[in-house]
């Protein structure tokens, strides 16, 4: 089942306020300190409690840190001091590489502000570890939570100063605006930072939909705070929890149909997969030769299937050949009634399917593998034993 996260900010947007919305949504506290214990030689906690501000409940995240530093300052990381950290620790790989990406956002957007390379940025209040933690930690959550598409609308942007590491600069940060090109804001009445660095770079590394998928399903809402009482509004951000939902088949007759074209593929391996397809649900799987770009040979392979067995069949695609896209479609398909029954033959008991047209017999199958097996037993031809069965079950259609 697909599932999407929608972000919707009404008093801004931080490192720690997403991981909070995400904890609201079920993530729990004990499963990241688990996970990112790993960061570092580092003394962690992660504490999640209850909010409430303006009517509004929710949950507000701190995450507690301890390192050995010299002058008890936090040390200014690279990028490079970084991603050694993320790949050294035990998150999953998916979750380093979002992590990482998420970074080099940054990187390049501070690089680009101070005139730098992203490997020469010295990273100030995003490079303290607890930083590093709401950053792996949100993508941690976002893993458990099995996300596959990030939205969000328009940002609230504040006005005046802020003073950060470089002193006083504009409100939002250059950094920020730079992170958020191209992407929607809105203006709020909040002389304060409502989106951090750290949050629009979450923000905008995650973003693959533009606008609110119709006709998804709302399955769970979730509310993260911030630490900031700001003059018109919760300091709040809102997590949307959508699933798409299958189509609704009430007919038996309506399936899908799966398609790819494969060329880079051995026909053993095209075998396989087929057979797979078929041993895991698949009403039909099947392969037709055609001619691809610059008339290279190729492989048409064509699945039929209920539509609930989709992520399945997917699954077993991607993963079992080389293929990059998948096309699909409903389609409907007239069945003959089907019944099965026992026919007697020279070599025993064989199946036969016999298919009804308006209640009366008009075809008639012996299954393939009670011939082989009888064949075997009474070493003849698989031909001699699918004849007589064929044979015999016809008289069923008399």
């Amino acid at each position: 089942m697909k599932r999407v996260l929608w972000f919707d900010s009404v008093g801004g947007a931080s490192g720690d306020m997403i991981l909070a919305c995400l904890v609201d949504l079920g993530v729990r506290p004990a499963d990241l300190n688990e996970a990112l214990s790993s960061l570092g030689d580092v003394q962690l906690s992660l504490e999640a409690r209850q909010h409430a501000e303006h009517g509004m409940h929710g949950t507000r995240v701190t995450v507690h840190t301890h390192e050995s530093h010299p002058h008890d300052h936090a040390p200014h990381r690279h990028l490079s001091d970084i991603r050694q950290l993320i790949q050294k620790s035990a998150v999953p790989g998916t979750v380093k590489k979002q992590s990482i990406a998420v970074f080099e956002r940054l990187a390049q957007a501070e690089a680009t502000v101070h005139g730098k390379t992203p490997e020469d940025i010295h990273f100030h209040e995003v490079g303290a570890l607890d930083a590093i933690l709401d950053v792996v930690g949100a993508c941690q959550a976002l893993h458990l939570l099995h996300i596959d598409q990030v939205g969000f609308s328009p940002l609230p942007q504040g006005h005046g100063t802020i003073e950060c590491a470089h002193g006083t600069l504009p409100n939002p940060a250059p950094g920020t605006v730079e992170l958020l090109k191209g992407f929607p804001v809105c203006h709020a009445d909040e002389p304060f930072e409502l989106v951090t660095p750290t949050g629009a770079a979450l923000l905008t590394t995650w973003k693959t939909l533009n606008a609110w998928p119709d006709g998804w399903v709302i399955k769970a809402v979730g509310h993260g705070f911030g630490c900031r009482t700001l003059n018109h509004r919760p300091n709040l951000l809102r997590a949307t929890l959508l699933e798409a939902q299958p189509p609704k088949v009430e007919d038996p007759e309506i399936c899908l149909v799966l398609e790819t074209n494969i060329d880079d593929t051995t026909p053993e391996l095209v075998g396989a997969l087929v057979q797979k397809l078929l041993n895991n649900g698949a009403y039909d799987a099947f392969t037709t030769a055609i001619q691809m770009k610059k008339q290279r040979p190729g492989t048409l392979l064509t699945v039929l299937c209920a539509p609930d067995l989709k992520p399945v069949m997917l699954d077993l695609i991607f993963t079992e050949s080389t293929t990059f896209g998948i096309r699909e479609h409903l389609t409907r398909r007239t069945m003959l009634e089907r019944e099965i029954l026992d026919v007697e033959t020279a070599y025993g008991l064989i199946r036969a399917k016999i298919g009804r047209w308006h209640g009366t017999p008009v075809t008639a199958s012996p299954e393939y593998e009670d011939c082989m097996k009888a064949a075997t037993l009474h070493n003849v031809p698989v031909r001699v034993v699918y004849e007589c069965a064929q044979t015999e079950s016809r008289k069923q259609l008399e």
